[in-house]
């Protein structure tokens, strides 16, 4: 019965605070114009921009677009920002006094950090799949396999991006610290991720583009914009050129990386911060 009785109190508590963290996005209209507006207009911008002085394809008639290369690092984008949105709100309900009362309550911060998670992790792969809308003027042929697994990369890599960004925030007392935080952190690694340019192979005679191929090797984003860009595409998308890892490197690597930080945000959460009640 205890145990019962747990697990009924685990699902009760992930379901009401991913609820709130729900209600709570959608209300606010300026952060789902932002999350989703600026990665839009960069699309739009580079993709047009960039496009006569870009070519990965392997031949001519291959040839892609950079409006086209972009988008998957786009997408990746929009999980981002809807990622550092959604985890703000560990920094306001602090703030608030209402993250303490959730302290108190006879809950577990497990069961808190689930429904948090959760939360963020459904707000932005609905994001990520109203972006996806884009992709109808693109040169996509959309299957059933294709946007079953791209959705659930979008949900996977949501819960990725939303765990590191719960960690960092769990140790912010100020929104504006933790803007400057996340900026350093995933900006770089979205950059790195072969969202913008192609990850370059190995042994080419200089060592800078094989510290740059091992950057980007490890980055667990490569593998996320590799996937979506695999699953949109197809895998022969890029040159000889260029690096690509496989599918299922890719789905392990990210399915390591998110428990990963799911662990992290775990084990962060169970120190006491200097908000919260003694």
């Amino acid at each position: 019965m205890a145990s019962q009785s747990t697990g009924s109190s685990f699902i009760q508590v992930t379901q009401v605070l991913a609820w709130r963290e729900l209600a709570r996005f959608f209300r606010q209209r300026n952060r789902v114009v932002g999350a989703i507006g600026t990665p839009l207009f960069m699309w739009l911008l580079f993709g047009f921009g960039l496009d006569q002085s870009f070519s990965v394809g392997n031949s001519p008639e291959t040839e892609t677009s950079f409006l086209e290369y972009y988008f998957p690092g786009s997408l990746v984008l929009i999980l981002m920002f809807t990622a550092i949105y959604t985890t703000i709100s560990v920094i306001e309900d602090r703030q608030a006094g209402f993250l303490q009362g959730v302290l108190v309550a006879p809950v577990s911060r497990q069961d808190m950090v689930a429904g948090k998670v959760l939360g963020g992790s459904i707000i932005a792969m609905i994001q990520g799949m109203l972006f996806l809308l884009a992709a109808l003027f693109l040169d996509v042929d959309w299957t059933i396999v294709q946007v079953v697994s791209l959705v659930a990369i979008l949900f996977i890599a949501s819960m990725m991006m939303t765990c590191v960004g719960f960690s960092f925030a769990w140790k912010m007392e100020s929104t504006q610290g933790f803007h400057a935080i996340m900026n350093l952190v995933l900006m770089p690694m979205w950059l790195l991720s072969g969202a913008f340019f192609p990850v370059p192979n190995l042994g080419t005679g200089q060592w800078t583009q094989d510290v740059l191929h091992w950057i980007m090797k490890m980055n667990p984003l490569t593998h996320v914009v590799s996937l979506v860009r695999r699953f949109l595409y197809g895998s022969d998308l890029l040159a000889e050129g260029f690096w690509e890892p496989s599918l299922w490197t890719s789905i392990i690597v990210i399915l390591l990386a998110t428990a990963l930080f799911y662990g992290w945000a775990l084990r962060v959460c169970k120190r006491r911060n200097t908000g919260d009640l003694k």
